[in-house]
């Protein structure tokens, strides 16, 4: 099995999320971020802009503004609510490069 299917619900919820949330939306605002995430065998990217994610699609971006590296277990299992991000990222399970500022915003995601 792919991560695809949990990922796409997740942005579904999100984008819902921001819809319906105005602290999330005002949180949001002006954020334009091209974001890729590195799964090793799976490699998805979105476009963040307008207080939504769009444009999700697999395969690679070569300018991505912030990358989500990990592998399609961790990743399932911090979407399934079975590990904490944080812990995740503190295990260096997951590794993030971009601007810390974004990426504390895009914890909204999970």
């Amino acid at each position: 099995m792919t991560v695809e299917p949990l990922l796409r619900d997740l942005i579904d919820k999100f984008n819902v999320k921001a819809d319906n949330d105005e602290a999330l939306r005002s949180e949001l605002e002006g954020m334009d971020k091209k974001v890729l995430i590195d799964l090793g065998s799976e490699v998805y990217n979105f476009h963040l802009h307008d207080g939504k994610a769009h444009d999700f699609k697999e395969g690679r971006l070569e300018d991505a503004d912030l990358t989500l590296l990990s592998d399609p277990e961790t990743f399932q299992g911090i979407i399934e609510g079975k590990i904490k991000p944080m812990k995740a990222f503190a295990l260096r399970k997951v590794r993030v490069k971009g601007d810390i500022s974004d990426v504390l915003k895009l914890r909204k995601l999970f």
